[in-house]
């Protein structure tokens, strides 16, 4: 079971949006270096919505080879089409990832019937292990208690991502589930509750800026050590605000970039951190000597 703080990673790119392939190289070791325990690769960070399928490979080959067995890589294979989304998750098992990441289709509004059809589908006819991700405000879906009770006893759907915030709502789905069924939250400031209530951990955007603060507060959460984790907690709270206030990734990639790691550049229709935001950001992460 992959545990811990899970960075939901960046892709770097170039002034004329093209990948930057040698800078996530150097990314992914500065992760491996402050102690990330498993990278998400393509997710919504990883701004897969304006990825060609071609580049969305080429980033999971890369974050594969250069992780080299040494930090679980999970794949971020979801879509609004099944046929899409089994494509990916087929490519991404080819390619050697230890995981894939499915969102619940977003725009169509399935029924819950639908998405357990859509899920199963996909766990039956790729031997992977694959983790549900309920993001309802991305989607305008909501993946339902039960059905994804139901879907944690297929046995390569291992986990879920909950990006709702509902730490109730989380922990109820956790005292129902089988215990290799693992939780991870999706939302960084609910996160740590979510861990002491029985999570195994969180697919993380602010493990992009404050990796090293992010593992030592996680690994403290998943061992039921409440006092050490709130109190690292309490020092990340401002970075939790800090990296959405504006759309993920923008304030992120922000930060890695004012780190030296990447270049500040991202996608259409996405646009660079507004200036008058930029003291904010700025404030918050020396706060946690990051910047």
């Amino acid at each position: 079971m992959i545990t811990g703080s899970i960075v939901a990673i960046v892709t770097p790119m170039h002034e004329d949006g093209s990948l930057d392939l040698d800078a996530l190289e150097g990314l992914i070791e500065h992760h491996i270096n402050s102690g990330t325990d498993g990278i998400v690769s393509v997710g919504t960070t990883g701004e897969s919505a304006t990825l060609s399928h071609d580049e969305h490979h080429t980033v999971i080959e890369r974050t594969i080879q250069c992780a080299a067995g040494r930090i679980p890589v999970i794949a971020g294979t979801g879509s609004n089409s099944t046929k899409e989304a089994l494509d990916l998750t087929r490519a991404a098992h080819e390619l050697g990832a230890d995981a894939c990441l499915l969102v619940v289709p977003y725009y169509n509004k399935p029924t819950q019937e639908g998405m357990y059809q859509h899920f199963k589908l996909i766990a039956e006819s790729v031997p992977i292990a694959q983790i549900l991700y309920n993001v309802p405000g991305r989607t305008s879906s909501d993946l339902d208690n039960d059905t994804a009770i139901r879907l944690s006893h297929i046995d390569n759907i291992i986990g879920i991502k909950d990006a709702t915030a509902d730490v109730e709502r989380g922990r109820r789905l956790i005292e129902q589930t089988p215990d290799d069924f693992a939780s991870y939250s999706g939302e960084d400031a609910t996160a740590m509750d979510l861990m002491l209530a029985g999570g195994k951990g969180t697919i993380s955007v602010t493990a992009n800026v404050a990796p090293k603060l992010m593992h030592e507060m996680c690994s403290a959460a998943v061992a039921g050590d409440a006092r050490l984790a709130k109190e690292l907690n309490d020092r990340l709270d401002p970075v939790h605000d800090a990296v959405f206030i504006e759309s993920n990734p923008i304030p992120a990639k922000w930060v890695v970039a004012e780190q030296g790691y990447i270049k500040n550049c991202l996608r259409l229709p996405l646009l660079p951190l507004s200036d008058h935001v930029h003291e904010h950001v700025r404030t918050a992460m020396k706060g946690v000597g990051v910047l």
